[in-house]
């Protein structure tokens, strides 16, 4: 569990000690070096891409950016790191998916000296949440910084809801009778969309299997068969094949994002971190309201995550790499994130005036910070399997839920082969 704006006074036991070397730090140390930084190409990549010739102002460090969609950076993160390439110096990275995994195969430069050392003076790493932190921690080795917080919300259109007399939803059952109502109302708009791609859906769907009260596993054994699991299975492909958008199984946040953005869906339950490209163009600036999921039996219990940036185990310019994470995770930067849409995993940047005068602009950011809040206060980080093997649970989930908005299998068969592959998974480790 985590505060988005908590955490703020709480420290990891590192025994750091940053003020006396912080009085010698230099920021043009590094001067006319280049760094390569692998990044995804979501909104927290391409805020930081967009901002990044001020590093290189601050620094005269060079940074060479090689974007890919989120897939493709991790194939092409994987192919540098087994050659034991130093192609890559720094990489986005996502804790809750391939840290474990990442972290014992050794890919992870220990942050540790560098946080005692080489730091800026006006740097405050106590002030990251402590929460991702501790996330991006294994074995008391620091293997990245927070970037931001996010979780899934449903973003929804308040003047479709009224139009056809559908109030908003406050738990699962109310939301069945919402997106029957609206889909009678009005055929060419979708009631509902989430993630159907198999490799992305496991992020949106394990906020239903948390709500229905189940969880990935239990004394080391695969749940998707528990009643719970079923149920949360069976409610989330029901919602994406009955009401979702055709061909709903190769949709992930760009395909999402996009729909509810050109008004043809009236929900999308998706990251926090696609307000930007869900307001883009500000024809849902007006009409949007944000909330979490609704409750399910076993209350509200949504997903918070978080990406961080690291730095490559097999780079030779770790240090310059370094002065990347501090100023990409400092203050200034992740202000100015904040008002792309970037949740901030510092809890000062909300007491920031230009970040406040932004939320209260517009009434769908409050309800969007409203939402991040209790996620944060409430979430979990559970998504797949708390195991090395981490995402590759992630494709038999997947794939029972593919198989069930398809109509290809029941629900009681579609879980049983997905056990029976997740169990052999977790009986390697």
């Amino acid at each position: 569990m985590r505060t988005m704006f908590g955490h703020a006074a709480a420290a990891l036991a590192l025994g750091l000690a940053l003020s006396a070397q912080a009085q010698d730090f230099n920021w043009r140390k590094h001067e006319g070096k280049t760094i390569t930084f692998l990044v995804n190409n979501n909104p927290i990549g391409n805020a930081l891409v967009k901002l990044k010739p001020e590093f290189e102002k601050l620094t005269g460090i060079n940074v060479k950016t090689d974007g890919y969609q989120e897939q493709q950076m991790r194939q092409r993160l994987v192919t540098v790191m087994n050659a034991r390439s130093d192609e890559v110096d720094v990489f986005m990275s996502l804790p809750s998916r391939e840290g474990l995994q990442f972290a014992k195969t050794g890919w992870y430069a220990d942050l540790n000296d560098f946080i005692k050392g080489a730091v800026a003076t006006d740097y405050d790493f106590k002030g990251l949440s402590a929460g991702m932190v501790a996330d991006a921690t294994y074995d008391g080795k620091v293997m990245g910084l927070p970037l931001n917080i996010e979780g899934p919300v449903v973003y929804y259109r308040k003047d479709l809801l009224q139009k056809c007399g559908v109030a908003v939803p406050k738990t699962l059952a109310e939301l069945d009778v919402a997106v029957a109502k609206l889909k009678t109302c009005d055929a060419n708009v979708t009631p509902f969309v989430s993630r159907g791609l198999k490799a992305a859906a496991p992020f949106t769907f394990s906020v239903f299997l948390h709500n229905y009260g189940g969880s990935y596993m239990k004394d080391r054994k695969s749940q998707l068969c528990s009643p719970a699991g079923q149920a949360a299975l069976g409610e989330y492909s029901k919602l994406l094949k009955d009401y979702g958008p055709p061909g709903v199984v190769n949709y992930s946040f760009p395909q999402i994002s996009s729909l509810y953005r050109e008004g043809r869906a009236v929900m999308a339950f998706e990251s926090s971190n696609e307000l930007r490209n869900v307001m883009d163009g500000g024809a849902r600036l007006n009409d949007t309201g944000i909330m979490p999921l609704p409750a399910g039996p076993a209350g509200s219990k949504p997903t918070v995550i978080g990406w961080t940036l690291s730095v490559s185990a097999y780079s030779k310019n770790k240090e310059a790499a370094w002065y990347f994470l501090q100023w990409a995770t400092s203050r200034a930067v992740e202000e100015k994130m904040a008002l792309e849409g970037i949740a901030p995993p510092r809890a000062s940047v909300a007491d920031d005036p230009d970040f406040k005068k932004w939320i209260d602009e517009l009434p769908v950011r409050r309800e969007w910070i409203a939402a991040l809040n209790t996620l944060g206060q409430t979430g979990t980080s559970e998504v797949g399997y708390p195991i090395v093997a981490n995402p590759a649970s992630r494709e038999p989930i997947g794939q029972a839920i593919n198989e069930l908005i398809l109509g290809q299998k029941t629900v009681a068969q579609a879980c049983a082969e997905a056990d029976a592959k997740l169990n052999a998974l977790i009986a390697k480790e």
